[in-house]
């Protein structure tokens, strides 16, 4: 492992040297729209009473908003497009701390998948108005689930064998 853009790296921070690889394919739904137009303005965590933010969702896809409605909470899945992908050690707070990119939700990781529970505001046509987003306006949105604390998860099958 090397230094990658030094002038970008924090003290202790390391980079890969290995080339990013490009092999899966995203395809994105739509686009968030958030106040924030920096990085120092995004939030370290949305927050449930934060501002509205919106889902816009490509006409396409607008029929795959039927029952989203039904769900107070949503889990929305977006691609961090500006964020580096080469850093495995990163010091996140500026402080020294040298912590490893998986164990933190730092946007820098090899695959800048981002993710946050939101809480469903309104439906406007194929446009979710959502509060708890800690994205930059115009970050591409990948996939929207209802949370899964919605869903109950069944208690194992027993078989008659087990007895």
């Amino acid at each position: 492992m090397t230094t990658a853009d030094e002038a970008d790296l924090r003290d202790g921070e390391v980079a890969t040297d290995r080339p990013v690889s490009y092999d899966a394919a995203v395809q994105f739904i739509g686009t968030i729209r958030t106040p924030y137009t920096s990085r120092d303005m995004c939030p370290r965590q949305g927050a449930l009473d934060g501002p509205d933010c919106r889902l816009e969702l490509l006409e396409e896809w607008a029929p795959a908003l039927k029952g989203i409605t039904r769900f107070d909470y949503l889990d929305v899945l977006y691609w961090l497009h500006l964020s580096r992908r080469d850093l495995v050690l990163q010091s996140p707070r500026s402080d020294g701390s040298i912590t490893g990119t998986f164990a933190l939700r730092s946007p820098v990781r090899p695959n800048p998948i981002g993710i946050s529970k939101v809480r469903l505001i309104r439906q406007e046509g194929s446009v979710l108005i959502v509060k708890g987003l800690d994205c930059l306006d115009k970050t591409p949105l990948i996939d929207i689930k209802p949370e899964r604390c919605s869903f109950t998860p069944q208690a194992p099958h027993k078989d008659a064998d087990d007895t």
